[in-house]
């Protein structure tokens, strides 16, 4: 979204984590937030506690509802719908922010014509959510002060993720919530560096601080930074990745601290995309799933034996150090990157961490002002752009990047796949409290496996009855990409029609059944809906 590109692009928060104390009303959609993100569920409780409203919007009961002042349960994948109607609802009954809206946004007759089908009784038909509760919801978030929106990987996995995400950002600017304590939008990042990643370029199109690898303006300056040349030609996506390696346009690969053998959709043709490649390279703590298929593994240090940064979802970037020396073989990645780089032929000096966050600072303008000097007392949101800059607790203050915020008006898709007569029931998939993305560490705590060891499939009573399954039944799922075999969870978590899994278990590896399908914008696959059918194994 061109006016918020700057955090919408990179997938950051536009307030800060402690901010959503002082919220008067919070939308949180698409997180399961007290199991994925612990610490910040508790700034949100704290907030309920001193009277903030709650509206979740959550296909599964998740614990967040109990807290709830309003629980909007949408089918998956209608996240649009969802959004749209709350705004049409808004602007029938002349809520939104209109000095807003006219001083610092542009479009608004577009989005206005774009919403005007989402009737309350159109959304029903569409989400399920009733129509008196998503008139309540819009009422409750545009009436209020300072209302602000959190969101995770619900939102963002689907084909229409991009859509969603702006759809959200339609919402807080019609209402005046972007740019103001305790307001904007707020995605909650996935793993602990995700945000540190992506802000150094871990992007196929963009170098760090998200600046375009087709603007010639930038690839000379970084071509004169690193004294190289550098193409014009965006890369490829991960999925785009493995479909080249499977087709033999990628012979070769290097996979850092990922598992996609267990994190990726379509399982069988990750699976076969790698084993197709004439040399796979992994560097990882541990033999994960991925690293047994590699050729190399290269042995990397873990958080506690290295020293470095991370940024978090606020945008903070905090000093790492380490606690013990690296272990065997093991070394820091940056080590391990210079030493290839040599035996390469290219002259990479780099005597530590320090000193490669230096040239950070001198070739991403959003940290030009971050150096370990200062990281020792305090962390820094960017954009700091000089050493006396304090850093930027909330984006758009006053004004957006490009001026005026620009609504994008959204049309509803559905999901790429949908249930029908041979595939009954939607699949969704997530994390829960006591495992972590691919279990490559968690699943070595004996405590934590000892408290969740399996991932069980999770279905509501009523489908349990309708199939004869008990609690506890060994089932096999099904979908048009391949099978596996769980235990069931027969509970009212899920809704009637949808069943839940966990991506953390090898031995119920859900990504063998999810869909490929990706989001044409992002390029992010829709782990979050597909078909599946289910039935008692033998």
């Amino acid at each position: 979204m061109a006016g918020l590109a700057a955090s919408f692009g990179s997938g950051a928060m536009t307030n800060s984590i402690e901010e959503f104390e002082g919220s008067d009303v919070l939308l949180v959609t698409g997180s399961n937030t007290t199991e994925n993100h612990p610490i910040i569920s508790q700034v949100i409780k704290r907030g309920i506690r001193r009277g903030m409203k709650l509206i979740v919007a959550d296909p599964r009961k998740i614990d967040l509802v109990e807290m709830s002042t309003l629980w909007l349960r949408q089918k998956p994948g209608t996240d649009v719908a969802l959004i749209n109607g709350m705004m049409r609802a808004i602007i029938e009954e002349g809520l939104w922010d209109k000095d807003y809206v006219e001083e610092r946004t542009e479009g608004f007759e577009e989005l206005k014509k774009a919403v005007e089908p989402f009737t309350p009784q159109v959304v029903e038909r569409i989400t399920g959510v009733p129509a008196k509760d998503l008139v309540e919801a819009a009422r409750l978030y545009a009436r209020a002060e300072r209302a602000s929106i959190a969101y995770a990987m619900g939102i963002t996995q689907h084909i229409t993720g991009t859509d969603n995400v702006k759809s959200l950002a339609n919402l807080a600017m019609l209402c005046g919530n972007m740019g103001i304590v305790s307001g904007g939008v707020n995605p909650l990042r996935g793993q602990s560096n995700v945000q540190g990643a992506c802000d150094m370029g871990a992007l196929p199109n963009v170098y760090p601080g998200y600046q375009r690898v087709d603007d010639e303006t930038v690839r000379s300056r970084f071509e004169k930074a690193w004294e190289v040349s550098l193409s014009q030609v965006p890369g490829l996506t991960l999925m785009e990745m493995m479909e080249a390696a499977r087709s033999g346009k990628i012979r070769a690969m290097y996979i850092m601290g990922e598992n996609p053998m267990l994190s990726d959709p379509d399982l069988a043709h990750v699976e076969e995309a790698l084993r197709s490649l004439e040399f796979l390279v992994v560097q990882d703590i541990f033999l994960t799933e991925t690293a047994r298929l590699a050729h190399v593994v290269l042995p990397s240090a873990s958080y506690a034996e290295r020293e470095g940064t991370y940024t978090n979802t606020e945008r903070r970037v905090q000093r790492a150090f380490p606690a013990i020396v690296p272990i065997g073989q093991s070394r820091p990645d940056w080590e391990i990157i210079r030493g290839l780089a040599r035996r390469l032929g290219h002259g990479w000096n780099y005597s530590s961490a320090a000193e490669i966050m230096d040239e950070i600072a001198r070739v991403t303008p959003s940290y030009g002002g971050i150096t370990y000097e200062r990281l020792d007392s305090e962390g820094l949101q960017w954009p700091c752009p000089t050493r006396d800059h304090p850093g930027t607790p909330i984006l758009h203050k006053g004004r957006f990047t490009r001026g005026k915020g620009l609504f994008h008006p959204i049309q509803f898709i559905p999901a790429d796949e949908l249930p029908d007569e041979q595939y009954p029931f939607i699949l969704t998939t997530g994390r829960v409290l006591y495992q972590y993305h691919t279990g490559t560490m968690t699943r070595k705590s004996r405590g934590i496996e000892a408290l969740y060891p399996e991932g069980p499939v999770e279905i509501s009573p009523e489908d349990a009855r309708s199939l004869g399954i008990q609690d506890g039944d060994l089932v096999e799922v099904e979908s048009r990409r391949g099978s596996l075999r769980a235990r069931t969870r027969v509970t009212r978590r899920s809704p009637e029609g949808v069943v839940f899994m966990t991506f953390h278990f090898h031995e119920a590896a859900v990504n063998v059944l999810t869909n490929p399908a990706v989001d044409p914008v992002a390029k992010i696959p829709e782990y979050k809906v597909c078909a599946v059918r289910i039935r008692k194994a033998a």
